[in-house]
């Protein structure tokens, strides 16, 4: 399904690896320009950018913002950005995450703050951000937040990663409904275990018992998520509102 987003603007979150990296691929290839947020140092920016001209990317579509979500002036920036430097902006992708494996009894106040600071309080404050932008301006847009498997099922040593996760489902939910009849659509990519960098350092039998988690046989692409958060933007999914859209090999219908 081939999409066109020339002339719309994006904000990616987490674009700098992993499945922000490969959205921010998808999106410049469909034609749109994209405003990069990341807290990542200034040399994993470089070696993106680099991948990205290698691939056929003409870096004149993107601009990148260091950025760090929780705090609300630093996700405002990246909307002044997206006017400032391509007149607007249309598309929303929340998707800056942090986890940890570490068990309740092991962590502090502080370990489970930092994770629903980045994850869910960090979602938060670009989607109003987008939303009051768009309410103001009298424009329509779509917001895709990066959820996971683990917004539906509880797992042991990630219980403010699954709170956090959870809570970006819900709160997708509820913004959908209330801005629904404004022509805002407000939707949730729910990745299964993706293989990336990390992923691939762990040892074998980690590494395999994680593939033996899903029924497909294999752990999913960032690319494969990419796709879906395209659709979930695009008009073909005009419909779509308040979904939380899972693509995870068949993890949660075990």
């Amino acid at each position: 399904m081939a999409y066109n987003f020339t002339n719309k603007v994006a904000i990616i979150t987490g674009g700098i690896s992993g499945i922000g990296l490969a959205t921010v691929e998808k999106f410049a290839k469909l034609g749109a320009k994209v405003v990069i947020g990341d807290i990542q140092k200034e040399e994993y920016k470089e070696a993106a950018f680099t991948n990205l001209k290698n691939k056929g990317i003409n870096l004149d579509q993107l601009t990148y913002v260091h950025t760090d979500v929780t705090a609300n002036s630093a996700n405002e920036n990246l909307l002044k950005t997206a006017i400032s430097s391509f007149g607007g902006v249309d598309f929303v992708v929340a998707n800056s995450g942090i986890a940890k494996d570490q068990r309740s009894e092991e962590m502090t106040y502080e370990d489970f703050k930092k994770i629903i600071d980045v994850n869910l309080n960090g979602v938060f404050s670009l989607d109003k951000l987008a939303i009051d932008y768009w309410l103001k301006n009298k424009k329509k847009g779509s917001i895709v937040n990066t959820g996971s498997i683990l917004s539906f099922v509880g797992t042991p040593g990630l219980s403010h990663y699954c709170a956090s996760k959870g809570g970006v489902k819900l709160l997708t939910q509820t913004l959908a409904l209330e801005q629904a009849k404004n022509g805002i659509r407000v939707n949730c990519i729910n990745p299964g275990y993706i293989r990336t960098p990390l992923l691939e350092f762990l040892p074998k039998d980690k590494y395999d018992a994680l593939v033996d988690l899903h029924p497909m046989g294999r752990l999913g692409e960032p690319e494969e998520i990419a796709n879906a958060i395209a659709f979930l933007v695009s008009d073909e999914a005009s419909f779509i509102t308040g979904t939380t859209l899972l693509v995870d090999g068949g993890y949660t219908a075990q």
